[in-house]
């Protein structure tokens, strides 16, 4: 785990850098050139950069060990940092967007187009060196932070393509209020990616259960120990990158406690094996019992055997 936090400094901190390495650059860019598009992208370098500080934030809280006050961790935070760069790159792109619906209309245009093409040349190496690197931290750490964090740069080499295709269309093939036409489409693409990089955050704050394939492979691990009549009652969510089950499992009526708090011990070892990480809760029933008031009754692995003998036939 601590590698894993690591990892996800460092990422954070190389997007801290690049951000700031870039700000300096467009800042330069778009007050020589008085290009609407790279003001948008200047703009959203310096979101970049706010939401990369928030990541830093959200990673190292997410971080901190389980206390008496946050019995689970804090692995929301990561969530919430996430969020705050949604509200961030909503704010710019309707900023931006506004700015261009400006300039469409008074057809102002930008000047000295080099300047900018060559800084968005730039910024496209820049992060895609990034980009590379998260990717890396991501597949090792899972984290969300990083993750949307991957999600806004990656529409930063779209965004800085579409800057490099306004000023050449502008400068060189005359084509008046394509620098307001881009901004807009920038703005717009903003908003899209604000959009979808809400949804995950949003699932992880609101205790969203696990993705089918995710749940079914954990049932397909349960169900290999043979001293287990039945399930029911699971109950899944992720926060950062932990994840939590709880579940009832029906055991027979005559096993001792000691026997059944043994089958229950091999069964996180399994689990813990496939799902490193994890943090498990199980109940043990007496096979039969079944609780009248328990809208999850449904014993989900007698389910997988329908589905496997299913499927088998077909």
């Amino acid at each position: 785990m601590s590698d894993n936090n690591s990892l996800n400094r460092s990422a954070a901190f190389a997007s801290i850098a690049v951000a700031l390495l870039l700000v300096g650059l467009k800042a330069w860019a778009a007050l020589s050139t008085g290009s609407t598009a790279m003001l948008g992208s200047l703009a959203d370098t310096l979101l970049d950069l706010v939401a990369s500080m928030a990541t830093l934030a959200g990673v190292w809280v997410a971080a901190q060990p389980d206390d008496h006050n946050h019995r689970f961790g804090h692995g929301k935070a990561e969530a919430l940092a996430a969020m705050f760069q949604v509200v961030l790159i909503s704010i710019s792109a309707l900023s931006l967007a506004l700015r261009a619906v400006q300039q469409w209309f008074a057809g102002s245009r930008p000047e000295g187009a080099e300047g900018g093409i060559l800084v968005s040349a730039i910024a496209m190496a820049a992060t895609i060196l990034l980009l590379l690197w998260q990717r890396h931290v991501i597949r090792k750490t899972g984290s969300l932070a990083i993750s949307t964090d991957n999600v806004h740069y990656k529409s930063d080499l779209f965004l800085n393509l579409a800057v490099i295709a306004a000023l050449a269309l502008d400068q060189y093939a005359g084509i008046r209020g394509a620098d307001s036409l881009f901004g807009l489409i920038i703005a717009l693409w903003l908003g899209w990616g604000a959009w979808g990089a809400s949804q995950e955050a949003i699932e992880q704050l609101m205790d969203r259960e696990w993705p089918n394939e995710k749940r079914d492979r954990f049932l397909e691990v349960v169900a290999r120990h043979p001293e287990l009549r039945g399930l029911h009652d699971l109950r899944t969510r992720t926060s950062g990158n932990r994840d939590f089950v709880q579940f009832h499992v029906a055991v027979d009526p005559g096993m001792t406690v000691r026997d059944a708090h043994d089958v229950m011990d091999e069964i996180e070892a399994k689990l813990m094996k496939e799902f490193p990480g994890i943090e498990i809760l199980i109940h043990p029933d007496p096979e039969g019992h079944v609780d009248p008031t328990d809208l999850s009754s449904e014993d989900l692995l007698a389910g997988l055997a329908d589905e496997r003998a299913s499927d088998a036939s077909a």
